[in-house]
């Protein structure tokens, strides 16, 4: 594969493509040190900034690592795949695995840390998801996602909030699934409420064992089920 000079725009797209075909075509293989900035801008006719910023974009990719004083290397061939990808790709019972290990964490926290405030948005998602009862199974699984949510929060730990909502766009159609193939609604259209119930109750009392065991006990019914597909 040779290098050639790229058209105007969008240059930094165009040249971190650039590099990252030479580096999974195998022209350059891990280990090999990377042509340095002034040659790259003069090959591919672009300023060193641009190199600067493709090169960026492909240390973020895992591809190549800088080393003080000694260039630029390449370090894998195929990019790593991000958090997200990893979930989407990953099996509903495996992602949900760790989603648990998530909220139970998450859920003694919030028992610990819970303002007045959290405690109004608690007992409000709970009513919202006893209203989403009567409604349908998609309604009723935002609502049940929504009380979840407002637990994570409550445990005040922005990473926490940040993985749960990685978490609920892969699993959100799976539950819907869930509820519609075991028919879960049809005896009892408000299904687990009152474990939900008894986790808004240790979270407000500030039993963070309880808490965690409430939530564990909810979260471990589903998993089952799931695995039981």
């Amino acid at each position: 594969m040779t290098l050639g000079a790229l058209r105007p725009s969008p240059l930094v797209e165009q040249a971190t493509q650039h590099l990252r075909d030479q580096i999974t075509g195998g022209d350059w293989p891990v280990g090999t040190k990377i042509p340095g900035e002034t040659t790259l801008a003069k090959t591919l006719g672009v300023g060193r900034s641009t190199v600067r910023e493709a090169l960026r974009a492909l240390a973020g990719a895992g591809l190549v690592q800088a080393r003080q004083g000694a260039g630029v290397f390449v370090v894998a061939t195929e990019p790593q795949e991000d958090w997200a990808g990893q979930l989407r790709r990953s099996a509903v019972t495996d992602a949900y695995e760790v989603r648990m290990l998530i909220e139970v964490e998450a859920a003694q926290l919030a028992a610990e840390r819970r303002t007045d405030a959290d405690l109004t948005a608690l007992h409000a998602a709970l009513d919202r998801r006893r209203a989403a009862a009567t409604g349908s199974d998609a309604e009723f699984v935002d609502a049940d996602i929504a009380l979840h949510h407002a637990v994570v929060a409550a445990a005040h730990n922005p990473v926490l909030t940040a993985l749960f909502g990685e978490f609920v766009p892969v699993l959100r159609q799976r539950l819907i699934d869930l509820v519609e193939l075991l028919d879960l609604r049809s005896a009892d259209p408000n299904h687990g409420d009152a474990g939900h119930a008894a986790l808004v109750d240790a979270v407000a009392t500030g039993n963070a064992a309880a808490a965690g065991h409430a939530l564990r006990e909810e979260l471990q019914q589903t998993l089952t089920r799931l695995q039981s597909l």
